[in-house]
């Protein structure tokens, strides 16, 4: 009977491992088989290289959201990284015990913040605060959406880069205490730089969530089809513009393929980014 069971149960999980990957290879392939179309229409220069969108005259550049999708994520690791970074070494080295079981758990629950949350926060503070202290007249932009992204983040960076410093032997920071290094020396010159591959993986994986980021980024970068010129000017991204454009182009038309392959763009940005974790992880398991 209990080896029934053990090949029952063998059995399920392989269907079980079978089926997720059945149904993320047809996703891949509806998206990818609806995105290509769209080059029996337009060219990939004029696709790739054009920042005139403009679908009722046959224009199909989508430079303008590629390079709004990848600024706004640049834009928010450079902030929220090193946040994330000084909040993961204060908590996992620098707090009180008391003081970690009340912030790790509050920390933990910014992640389950919804979206429109951030961008309600996002337009009613952040973009009120850009408008008045810069030359821009609404305050949308790149420099609004990073920072709600930016924030949307932490909890990432925090969580996965805390967990990587508190695994490090107790050996290294025992070591470098008694070869006269001070604390603050041994945090940022021997646990930081030996916790470097799971550092990595939470900036990676807080990448993937910002440019996969949707309703939060709509709210405040404008949604603008013109190339960026400052920060502070409206934009739009691959999501923002796929959420605005999907519900009003019939299926199968250029317009409707185009956005398609918007979305095979950022399911290939994803797979990159989880091939990047993945071999990060390996050079940590290696060291």
């Amino acid at each position: 009977m209990v080896y029934f069971n053990d090949r029952l149960f063998r059995y399920l999980f392989i269907a079980s491992a079978i089926l997720v990957s059945l149904i993320i290879v047809s996703i891949i392939w509806f998206v990818g088989n609806q995105g290509l179309a769209t080059f029996r229409q337009t060219s990939i220069v004029e696709f790739f290289t054009s920042s005139v969108w403009n679908p009722s005259n046959g224009k199909f550049g989508a430079l303008t959201f590629i390079t709004g999708s990848i600024a706004s994520t640049i834009i928010a690791i450079l902030i929220g990284g090193p946040l994330g970074l000084a909040g993961a070494v204060f908590l996992a080295k620098i707090a009180p015990n008391r003081v970690r079981r009340v912030m790790r758990p509050a920390t933990d629950l910014f992640a389950g913040i919804p979206s429109v949350v951030y961008g309600y926060v996002g337009i009613t503070v952040i973009v009120d605060i850009i408008r008045k202290t810069s030359k821009s007249p609404t305050g949308f932009g790149l420099l609004a959406s990073s920072i709600v992204l930016a924030i949307m983040i932490l909890p990432t960076v925090i969580s996965i880069t805390e967990d990587t410093l508190r695994s490090l032997p107790d050996t290294y920071e025992e070591a470098s205490l008694a070869l006269g290094a001070t604390r603050w020396q041994t945090i940022w010159r021997v646990l930081v730089p030996a916790a470097t591959p799971g550092i990595m993986t939470a900036l990676i994986l807080a990448m993937a969530r910002a440019i996969g980021e949707t309703m939060a980024v709509q709210m405040v970068i404008g949604n603008s089809s013109r190339f960026p010129e400052s920060l502070v000017s409206p934009t739009s991204t691959l999501t923002s513009n796929i959420v605005m454009e999907m519900g009003n182009t019939p299926f199968g038309s250029t317009w409707n393929n185009a956005l398609f392959m918007m979305s095979l763009i950022l399911l290939l940005i994803s797979l990159i980014l989880i091939i990047l974790v993945r071999v990060a992880a390996r050079r940590g398991a290696v060291r």
